[in-house]
């Protein structure tokens, strides 16, 4: 049997997660999870593989991710997520995950994956694994946001938000200090000058929701 633990804070998408799962009969949904320190606590469960949302609340999945990788090195992250592929998909394999597919595309491909990477393989779409090939057989140039670091990025994402300083030094338990440094270094790789413009370029590129 393999045991699953869903780690995603919208009821709607663990419930169609779990429809979907439901007639596979090796397959069992044994958490769930709405946030990081209820996935770190499902994990006692021993769970074969997390199913796990990048934009969870307060702690993203992208450092719950980082942190499981860290902690529990053989435990296979897939990673699901509204935005495309070649937004986040690359940075999260670099960061531990296994696999990586849209919601979009989950009840066509949601079974396969989880098969493939319990099976000790990884899994992305056949239509990333063919931009990905022709992006390796050509001079790749990284687009600005590939730039920045883990940290970040999140702040990048919490500042296109429209997050203020404080209420992102509030919710990652920074210093405003530190976080405007941050967004300076931000503004620097980006090559922006202001917040505006970082949202602007989160849209257009599908960064934020």
């Amino acid at each position: 049997m393999i045991n699953i633990l869903i780690a995603d804070d919208h009821v709607l998408v663990r419930e169609g997660l779990k429809k979907i799962l439901k007639s596979e009969t090796d397959m069992t949904v044994i958490a769930e999870a709405t946030n990081a320190s209820e996935v770190f606590e499902s994990i006692q469960k021993n769970p074969d593989i997390v199913l796990l949302d990048i934009s969870m609340p307060g702690v993203s999945g992208l450092e719950v991710l980082e942190t499981l990788t860290r902690d529990h090195p053989k435990l296979p992250v897939l990673i699901l997520s509204m935005h495309p592929e070649d937004r986040f998909a690359v940075r999260a394999f670099k960061m531990g995950a296994v696999g990586y597919i849209t919601k979009e595309s989950a009840v066509a491909e949601l079974v396969q994956a989880i098969r493939r990477i319990v099976g000790g393989g990884k899994y992305v779409s056949p239509a990333f694994a063919e931009k990905l090939a022709g992006e390796l057989a050509t001079d790749h140039a990284k687009l600005p946001h590939e730039t920045l670091s883990n940290r970040e990025f999140q702040i990048m994402r919490l500042i296109a938000a429209g997050k203020r300083i404080t209420a992102i030094a509030a919710e990652l338990s920074l210093s405003p200090s530190t976080v405007n440094t941050y967004r300076a270094r931000i503004l620097e790789k980006m090559n922006a000058q202001t917040n505006a413009e970082l949202t602007r370029y989160a849209v257009e590129n599908r960064l934020i929701e």
